[in-house]
């Protein structure tokens, strides 16, 4: 009797404290973030900017619910946590709501009049594939302004995209970003996907060199891929710029190429003696790489024509950087036609390399012509960390410090316009504002940029390291339920002992 009075206690205290955590986790959440990248820890940046709103800003959150895949699944859930967190920080200023657009055809109405459309879901039920239309979306709101994110994936940088939305609609005053024109280089509008990713925080114009030109208004400079040659006294206001503690990115093209002719030939603009004069060399040459881009190469044979894919070592994939808030969390960024950097200027100016080649690199002096069938050996690729990127920093022209971005590669970040516009690979675009961003000394939400799910594919994995991940995730849950048979097999042969003793009383 008395043993039943104890278990009822014990049912009775364990549903008491199910209902105290219950009610708890509605006023108070925590949540540990085990990823090496910290993908569940929110950034000083994200807290800073939520901190500093003064007006609320509210998300519609239009999300599916019913019959999707369970990864979405997760990014509902997600994106519904890391709210939570927004409202909790800001002190109640991001305010949500998560709409089922699915439910009645009035909201489905509301979320594509908001720029939210369906996307197409393929799943397994019953042994058969359908397609279902889902929504991942949300749309934010503050006084007038508005943003919308229309579609989360499962991996995206989810912080990133919500801590920018919300400094992109609070922000009052952006600083001004100059692209210097008027010497061959691309419009703004052939670098759509960078003007809008550094829309959110900058304001950016195009600048021509002339006499009325006021450069002091503009945070950075970048000059990106010139191709005409710049007057003295054009070099002379950058240097009056970069005096008055001006930054500029620079992406210079050292290699006139021709892939219809397959010949690539030294391009001379004057900006390179301008930066030669600072100490920084980019060489007459053209950097090759064993990790390269591949590309589609037309053949002919007899009265076919097919497209083979190729791999191209005058594209590098650079995956070797610096340890450097522009650098962090890249993967891999692809350099088309990149020369070698080298510094041997005075103390006064610091180079800081932050893009290297790989251990299989080399060399082409200019002019060249391509082979695109030519297989290159390891001894042909013996050279390793070439540099290709990096940062002058000190007194690049008069007394007062400034800073310097250069990339041996213009076009990396230029993907086009209008229906001709190709997508870039990610982390070009990353590069490229991260750079700015440092330059602008606004660089909060760099490491966001890039804080996603980190890519780490097996087939790029020592074979040591395979194994071991094989043999670990297939014996781990067997010792597991080893260990517990035994501690249980211990705990009954202990109490038939404790049983089996004069004077036990159960």
């Amino acid at each position: 009797m008395e043993n039943k009075k104890s278990t009822s206690i014990y049912i009775l205290l364990t549903i008491a404290v199910l209902v105290l955590v219950n009610v708890l986790s509605d006023q108070f959440s925590f949540r540990l973030d085990l990823t090496q990248e910290g993908r569940y820890t929110l950034s000083d940046a994200t807290e800073n900017i939520l901190k500093n709103l003064e007006e609320p800003v509210t998300v519609k959150a239009y999300f599916t619910k019913q019959d999707l895949p369970p990864q979405y699944l997760k990014v509902r859930e997600d994106f519904k946590d890391m709210l939570i967190e927004f409202n909790e920080i800001s002190g109640g200023n991001v305010v949500y709501e998560f709409i089922d657009p699915s439910e009645k055809p009035e909201l489905e109405q509301e979320a594509m009049q908001n720029g939210i459309q369906p996307v197409q879901i393929q799943v397994r039920e019953k042994d058969q594939m359908k397609v279902i239309k889902a929504y991942l979306g949300a749309v934010l709101t503050h006084g007038d302004m508005s943003e919308r994110i229309p579609f989360m994936n499962e991996g995206a940088a989810m912080e990133y995209a919500l801590a920018t939305s919300i400094k992109k609609i609070s922000v009052v005053n952006k600083p001004k970003i100059g692209f210097i024109q008027g010497h061959g280089e691309p419009t703004i509008d052939l670098m759509e996907q960078a003007s809008f990713a550094l829309s959110i925080l900058y304001t950016i114009e195009p600048v021509e060199l002339t006499d009325s030109t006021d450069l002091s208004q503009y945070k950075t400079l970048a000059l990106i891929a010139p191709k005409d040659s710049f007057p003295p006294r054009h070099l002379a206001m950058l240097d009056n710029y970069l005096a008055n503690g001006g930054n500029m990115y620079v992406g210079i093209n050292r290699i006139d190429a021709d892939m219809q002719t397959q010949q690539a030939k030294e391009l001379t603009t004057g900006l390179e003696t301008w930066l030669a004069n600072k100490g920084l060399t980019v060489e007459n040459n053209s950097v090759i790489d064993k990790n390269c881009a591949t590309i589609s190469v037309t053949q002919q044979q007899g009265f076919f024509r097919f497209n083979r894919p190729m791999q191209f070592v005058y594209i590098p994939m650079i995956r070797t950087f610096a340890d450097h808030p522009i650098t962090k969390g890249l993967e891999q960024v692809f350099l088309e036609f990149a020369s070698t950097l080298s510094y041997n200027g005075d103390t006064s100016i610091n180079f800081t390399p932050i893009l290297m080649s790989s251990e299989k690199s080399s060399t082409l002096s200019l002019p060249l012509s391509m082979d695109l069938n030519k297989n290159w050996t390891d001894n042909e690729l013996s050279l390793s960390n070439l540099n290709v990127g990096g940062i002058l920093s000190g007194k690049l022209a008069g007394d007062v410090p400034s800073k310097m971005v250069v990339i041996s590669d213009g076009d990396f970040s230029i993907n086009g316009e209008g229906q001709q516009a190709q997508q870039k690979n990610p982390d070009n675009i990353s590069l490229f504002v991260n750079s700015i961003d440092w330059l602008s000394d606004d660089t909060g939400l760099i490491e966001l940029r890039t804080k996603g799910i980190t890519s780490r594919p097996i087939d790029e994995m020592e074979d040591g390291t395979k194994q071991f991940l094989k043999w670990f995730n297939f014996l781990l849950p067997i010792i597991l339920i080893l260990i517990y048979g035994f501690i249980r097999a211990q705990r009954r042969k202990n109490l038939r002992i404790k049983r089996m003793q004069e004077g036990y009383v159960n």
